[in-house]
């Protein structure tokens, strides 16, 4: 209560409406490049993020650490002072010495004396912070060097915790910030006391009176907007959003269409942001639903043998009637099931029954996996051999279609019935247990249980049919009480498949007949939200489409349901038993408490009715993937008696309302969304939209969208990520773009020609005005620019949208209106002309160092696209989603011939040695250009051609070669200063043949 007060008393300090008209550092500096990194450090941490406990399943959730800098970004004061304000951010947000001190402060003495020394830390510093142990005492440099190289070097035990952070700040502040974050722990676990020190700069800055990070948001909303602020999100997800704006201290609301994306979001703030006392009393009932559960399965006796043993898992697989030898035929696709145990199946022929029995050795060699490897399903073919002849049946074949008598098509699969749990006798594709993964008795409640594959039992396969038998007598009365589904499958892009290549109809036949009981008893015990939400958490890993993956964990294990956003249907699969089902189903906080939950609603966007002051969203723009029919796997579950407040939205995922896509009616549902969030906000509040870059065309279609919701662009940075995951496969890489945009005044008219011109101006300001602020922070001491190329590129796009989105009427025309009109596919209007030379305008202005203005004009777009990421890999900047959004910029056609490496993270452009004597002339617009012409004078010196038939090679090539010399010239020096650093053979010889024409007598 005495804290409380005492922030009561310093709120009282502050005067309201002082920063109302003040611009945000969001809208003039805000340091993407650095945010990109912070956020690629969360997206690695997979499994550990704060929000994935509650679902994995979700995988487009923004990164925490994005949505604080957005908060902090769009309240903090853009003064007259950009050094002063981006300290003060990166203050704020852990990203300074301080804060990488605490962030690092696990780090060893061996590796920070490393970096220190690296740094050129003298002998005086080393000494004050280590302790040499091959040469105690010592003031030399080089027994310093001598200790640290082998590793001798401990931390001075004299040193208190706040001396030793101050020390691990300053060295690891002096490596690349990439390099300084893959050293630390996420900002987001630092305890409020990392950030003690921070507050007599921080409020002398902005003229606060904060000792934490909420207090200061709850001042920094009064001085701008008279209250605390409050931060809305109309398309909430899985809570991203609405979380951290609470965490950080805002009011918060998340409203979306979808009930499970709602009830993420509530989970987020009751879960994960759960006070010690909530949460012990949900994970009380969650024992004790638990306890119940566990009593009731040991009674039933379908998870343990004669001898007392407890099943952990079972493995399914798909069977089928082989058409040309009559024999059933298990379909797997492998034989193995553990490779760290060397457990496989062995199929034993049953020449009587015409069937394989399937006997589980474990312990094999590895001579025995690499045979098993292959299964009875290779490729799209059953194969399997009978009398030493060798049978195969394409698949497409065994579920295909056949003809009637009357001509007509009809599949062989047949279509199941709402009460089906199990494939009837005559169905093509049988289900079968192949094998047991069980736990020894005595052993089960330890945290680590003694395990073993077994060979399936007589005595097992009743206990399936007990199961089976149990849920096929009760299943008319469970789907009538909400136990387990009784919703049809939809067809629709995503969920055809399971209906196509199985048959199967209805939700619940996407689970086998245990687990069927299983979650229909967990209904019935546990009916609280919590109980829901972990529910939901652990269907993704209980379906007849979770794969079993042999090379997981030591035994291996299921793999999730949603691993890459789909309905894949499996011929083999597993399962768990109960006792790894509850341990998933345990909840927990991350140790956070929220001072008030996020308010979750649900309703399409364009529905919000909500005051709010500041908007941030990730609208579905061109989603890969189809949220509003996959959640339907979900919902089948949840939609009948869900538990308060769930009961409050709508259960169904509504597909017909959700935003999707692209075209003319995803613009109209756009503008709607924003006009209302528009309406919703007072004049100086602000609207942040996230959206993935993927081309021209998207600018154009948000230029339209904003223009027709009544809002003016202000900014827009480019937040980079590298993921190789199965959604972005082929190396195709995802940035996210940060819009900033406020309501648009009375706007302007104005004429095409007058606009392209206005816009040259504001990119070549924008533009310069980054630059410029990079030359002032490394003059006062950064070790790296602020501002990388991607941010100058968006600076060139935002610039663009600012003048567009602030006229009302162009030529004449109503823009507003024009935003909904139609338009034809692959048509470029005026708005996509104005963009495209913005970005030229953009680039022209990016000329790496070493080369000349004149030159960099004179160049085409592919070459120029070329030199550009050869000055980009040297500062290591070689991401791929560079090389894609640059080789949009400079309209490369294809960028791929000129990439050594496609993959996203060791993305590289060609060199000479790559292009070698004869690749790479007939690439358009570069094979005949200066810049390959160079290339091959570097290959021909590094294979040992004489240096006169090299430049005599090189007057033929390049026309007008005595007039085009100095920039042959300037090119190969520009290269070898790039390549020196990190190819040295190639930066050397690029160096020689600057030389040799430079000397070359004329």
């Amino acid at each position: 209560m005495h804290m409380r007060d005492d922030a009561a008393t310093r709120l009282a300090k502050i005067q309201a409406h002082t920063l109302r008209d003040a611009p945000t550092m969001i809208e003039r500096v805000w340091p993407s490049t650095q945010i990109s990194i912070e956020a690629e450090q969360e997206r690695d941490a997979k499994q550990s993020q704060t929000l994935t406990p509650l679902g994995a399943y979700w995988k487009g959730r923004k990164p925490l650490v994005l949505v604080r800098a957005c908060v902090l970004g769009a309240l903090l004061p853009a003064t007259n002072n950009p050094e002063r304000d981006l300290a003060t951010f990166e203050a704020l947000m852990a990203f300074d010495e301080n804060g990488m001190g605490h962030r690092a402060e696990g780090i060893a003495a061996a590796d920070l004396s490393t970096i220190a020394l690296q740094g050129s830390a003298s002998a005086e510093e080393l000494s004050a912070a280590f302790v040499n142990r091959l040469t105690p005492n010592s003031n030399l440099i080089d027994e310093w060097s001598d200790a640290i190289e082998k590793r001798r070097v401990g931390w001075r035990r004299d040193l208190n915790p706040e001396e030793r952070r101050a020390i691990i700040g300053k060295w690891v502040s002096t490596l690349p910030y990439k390099q300084r974050v893959e050293l630390a722990a996420r900002s987001e676990h630092l305890d409020d006391d990392a950030f003690d020190h921070i507050w007599n700069d921080v409020n002398e800055h902005l003229g606060t009176t904060a000792r934490s990070i909420p207090e200061l948001v709850n001042q920094l909303g009064v001085m701008r907007f008279g209250e605390k602020p409050h931060v809305v999100d109309t398309f909430s997800g899985g809570g991203s959003i609405p979380f951290e704006a609470a965490r950080t201290g805002c009011r918060s609301t998340g409203t979306d269409l979808n009930p499970i994306a709602c009830m993420l979001s509530w989970g987020a703030g009751h879960i994960i942001g759960a006070s010690n006392t909530d949460e012990a009393e949900w994970k009380r009932s969650q024992e004790h639903a638990a306890r119940e559960i566990s009593a009731r399965m040991q009674a039933l006796g379908f998870e343990h043998d004669a001898d007392g043993n407890q099943t952990k898992a079972f493995l399914y697989c798909l069977e089928t009637r082989c058409p040309q030898t009559g024999w059933m035929v298990p379909m797997l696709p492998t034989l193995v099931i553990s490779k760290a145990q060397g457990v496989v199946a062995r199929l034993v022929p049953e020449p009587e029954h015409q069937r394989y029995a399937i006997e589980i050795d474990s312990g094999v060699g590895p001579d025995r996996l690499k045979a098993a490897a292959l299964g009875t399903v290779q490729g799209d073919n059953l194969v399997h051999s009978v009398g030493g002849e060798t049978y195969r049946t394409s698949l497409k074949s065994l579920r295909g279609l056949e003809r009637g008598t009357d001509g007509s098509k009809f599949s062989k699969l047949r279509l199941w019935s709402k009460t089906d749990v199990a494939p009837r006798p005559d169905d093509v594709f049988q289900e079968r247990l192949y094998a047991i993964l069980w736990m020894r008795r005595g052993t089960v409640s330890n945290a680590r249980p003694q395990t073993f594959f077994a060979s399936v039992k007589p005595e097992d396969v009743r206990r399936e049919d007990e199961v089976r038998a149990l849920v096929e007598t009760n299943i008319v009365e469970w789907q009538a009480a909400g136990l387990i589904p009784d919703m049809a499958i939809e067809a629709g892009a995503k969920t055809s498949e399971p209906i196509r290549t199985r048959g199967w109809t209805h939700w619940h036949h996407l689970f086998t007949p245990r687990q069927l009981h299983f979650f229909a008893l967990c209904r019935e015990v546990d009916s609280s939200p919590i109980g829901a939400i972990a529910l939901a958490r652990v269907l993704d890993r209980s379906s007849k489409l979770n794969r079993w993956s042999n090379n997981n964990g030591s035994t291996g294990q299921p793999t999730n349901v949603f691993s890459n956003q789909a309905l894949n249907t499996m011929l083999n699969y597993g399962s768990y038993a109960s006792r790894d089902y509850l341990r998933l189903m345990e909840m927990s906080s991350a140790g956070t408490t929220l001072q008030a939950a996020p308010t979750i609603l649900n309703q399409p966007a364009s529905a919000l009715a909500i005051q709010h002051h500041l908007g941030i969203t990730d609208p579905p723009y061109a989603d890969a993937v189809n949220y509003h029919e996959i959640t339907e796997f979900f919902i089948a579950w949840l939609r009948k008696q869900p538990p308060n407040p769930f009961d409050q939205w709508v259960w169904d995922s509504r597909r017909p309302l959700a935003i999707k896509g692209e075209g003319e009616e995803f613009r109209r549902e756009m503008v709607a969304a924003y006009s209302a969030l528009a309406k919703n906000m007072p004049n100086n509040g602000l609207q942040i939209v996230m959206f993935t870059h993927q081309s021209g065309a998207v600018w154009a279609d948000m230029a339209q969208i904003f223009w027709g919701a009544g809002l003016q662009v202000q900014a827009a940075w480019y937040i980079a990520t590298e993921t190789s995951t199965e959604l972005r496969k082929g190396g195709h890489v995802q940035g996210t773009v940060i819009l900033v945009l406020r309501k648009r005044n009375d706007g302007e008219s104005g004429y095409e020609d007058e606009i392209a011109q206005e816009v040259r101006g504001e990119v070549a300001r924008q533009i310069d005005t980054l630059v410029g602020l990079n030359q002032q922070l490394k003059g006062a001491g950064r070790v790296e620019n602020l501002f990388e190329d991607a941010d100058l590129q968006m600076a060139g796009y935002a610039a663009a949208l600012r003048v567009l989105t602030g006229y009302t009427r162009i030529d004449g025309r109503d823009m507003t209106a024009e935003a909904g009109r139609p338009r034809k596919k692959g048509e470029q209007g005026f708005v996509e002309r104005i963009i495209d030379y913005a970005v030229q305008v953009a680039n022209e202005h990016m000329v790496p160092t070493g080369l000349t203005p004149r030159l960099w004009q004179s160049l085409s777009g592919t070459e120029r696209f070329y030199l550009k990421m050869v000055d980009l890999e040297a500062a290591g900047l070689s991401k791929l989603d560079n090389y894609q959004n640059f080789a949009r910029a400079f309209r490369v056609p294809d960028y791929g011939v000129l990439m050594a490496d496609l993959r996203p993270n060791t993305a590289r452009i060609k060199g000479a040695s790559d292009f070698k004597r004869r690749t790479g002339f007939e690439i358009p617009n570069f094979g005949e250009g200066l810049v390959r012409a160079v290339l091959y004078g570097i290959w021909e010196l590094s294979a040992e051609i004489d240096p006169d038939v090299v430049t005599q090679q090189l007057h033929e090539m390049v026309d007008g070669y005595y007039r085009r010399r100095e920039d042959l010239i300037e090119i190969a020096e520009y290269i070898a200063s790039q390549r020196g650093r990190e190819d040295q053979k190639e930066g050397r010889y690029a160096a020689l043949l600057a030389n040799i024409l430079r000397n070359e007598k004329l």
